[in-house]
Formats: structure tokens, sequence, C-alpha cells
């Protein structure tokens, strides 16, 4: 068993619903600018956000906002089954759904799919595989993208901006598109909106790009509280400690410090109740001025909800 983490923020309640969490992961991969010896030196990282050896623990995982009368569900993750170039992501078989639905959430309950953006690991569970056909899984929901992002990623000419050029990621990137947002598409289930669209009353996006053109973080404001779902604004909690930490990723290096610089000094040493899209546990708190960057301080959950 594992727990579904949820916590309130006003009259929203968001759930964390884990696909998986690891460690690991090598920073040289993920990131210019740090490598072991660095991620070592940084000791409020140890040891929820890094191994002894200065490797990265990350996580992949979904939120679920309940927020005037409507169950939303943030960024879809990898998904089982589908063909990914990424060790460790490839034809997965996780109980992700079973998860959901034990925290409540069978996927016909879910009214609104958001993705911060159409990479593989934010939109994997927007369809599933049935035969030899890749169909809706949230089939009541509609699927929400920016428009900036889609334009983008289902331009055949769109390359991959900074980040480097392997034949393995613009495979992985084009075949998360072709299996996981076309047929969404093409079932006529989604909204493309602007980059600073209203959700409901109390959920909004606000643009983040760098990451990827269109990428945009999620708000919430409601009776008086706030919080922001970071998606890849910012990948890993050492990128507060030193926004200039480029991830190997972003399609643009300089917006995306730009953004995230900008990200830490709006949301830091408030009250705001920053989610990390991919931190691992605890993945959820506040972020405070640390000497000349910023560090990550958890926030312990309201409620926990067993799932398998």
């Amino acid at each position: 068993m594992t727990s579904a983490e949820r916590w309130h923020v006003g009259d929203v309640t968001v759930t964390k619903i884990l696909e998986f969490e690891s460690g690991g992961f090598p920073p040289t991969f993920m990131f210019d600018g740090a490598d072991e010896e660095r991620i070592k030196s940084i000791g409020w990282l140890h040891p929820s956000y890094a191994e002894p050896d200065g490797s990265l623990r990350y996580s992949v995982h979904s939120f679920v906002v309940e927020s005037d009368g409507k169950r939303i569900l943030v960024d879809a993750c990898v998904g089982n089954d589908k063909d990914r170039g990424f060790p460790g992501w490839n034809h997965l078989e996780l109980p992700y759904l079973e998860r959901l639905e034990e925290a409540g959430y069978p996927p016909e309950s879910i009214d609104i799919v958001l993705c911060t953006h159409l990479h593989m690991d934010h939109v994997g569970w927007n369809t599933r595989l049935v035969g030899d056909r890749w169909v809706p899984t949230f089939v009541n929901a509609r699927y929400v993208f920016a428009r900036t992002e889609w334009e983008h990623w289902s331009r055949a000419d769109h390359g991959l901006g900074d980040m480097p050029e392997t034949v393995d990621q613009m495979a992985s990137l084009d075949q998360a598109i072709a299996d996981s947002v076309t047929p969404i598409v093409d079932a006529g289930l989604h909204d493309l909106v602007e980059s600073n669209h209203q959700v409901t009353p109390e959920v909004f996006f606000v643009p983040t790009p760098g990451h990827s053109p269109g990428h945009v973080s999620v708000e919430i404001r409601s009776s008086g509280q706030h919080a922001v779902i970071t998606g890849d604004a910012i990948l890993h909690p050492v990128q507060l400690d030193d926004p200039q930490v480029r991830s190997n990723f972003d399609t643009d290096r300089a917006l995306a410090i730009k953004t995230r610089t900008d990200f830490m000094e709006t949301y830091a040493d408030q009250d705001s109740l920053v989610f990390g899209t991919h931190f691992a546990t605890p993945s959820v708190g506040h972020i405070v001025k640390d000497g000349d960057g910023w560090r990550f301080t958890p926030a312990a959950a309201s409620v926990r909800v067993e799932a398998p």
C-alpha cells in the first residue's frame, strides 16, 4: 500500500497521486551545472531529494484538484504500455489508475485534465491501450492544453531548441504526442486555451515558458489561501539552491532561467504552498530564501488516503 496525500487550500483540496518515485538518477543526465559533488554539498537536499552518492531522487505523480464542483487532474505522468526511450519509463505496468480510484477518483469522475506541457511524463495517462488502439482514459473529461504548447509540438518541424539532439529524445517526444495527445485531439475532447486561462474561479494557469514554449504552472487561490503547482518550471529542488542550474530538457535555457528566478522571487517567503510536480516525497512545501539562493521546507499533508 502507498498513501495518497491530500492538502487543503482554502475551499480547494489537492491530492497527490503517485505513479512512481525513484533514486539513483545521475544529475548530469538531467542538469548542466550540477554534478554529484555539488549535490553532496547541498545539505538540505538530503535525504529526501538526493542520495548519499550525489545522485538524485525524483517522483512522477499527478495532483487532483477539487474546485467549484470540478475534479481536475493536473499532469498525467508517463502511462502504462508506452514505447519510451528513457530507462525505467518504457512499457510500464503500474497501478496508477487503481491508486487514483482508491483515493476516491475513478477515471470516469475526472472532469478536466490539465497538462502543464506536453512532454512524455505529463501526458501518458491521457490515453490507455485497448487492443491495438490508444483511447482516452478520462472519458468524461475535457483535456486542456495551452494553445502555444500544442501549436509547437504538433508541427513536424518543431525541433528541440536547446535540448541535446539525440534520436531517442526526439523519438520519445514525438511518440508521446502521437500516442497520448493526438488521440485526444482526434476524439474532439481537447480545448486549446491561452496561457493565463481561468479554469475555475479558484484555479488558473500562469505562463512559465522556457522548459517548453507554452509551459504553464497552475495557481490556486481560495478563501485567502494560495498555492501553485510548479509543472517543470522547477524540475528538482536543486534548482532552488541555484536557478542557473539548467535542465537539459529546456527548449529555451535562457528563458527557463529567467522564469525560474521570477518564480522563486514571486513565491519565496510567502504563505504560498508549492506543489513540486517532480519533487520526491515530501513534494509539497514552501520556498524560503537561503543565502544567495533558496531552499524547500516541506509542509505536512492534511490527510493520507491509503491506496495500493
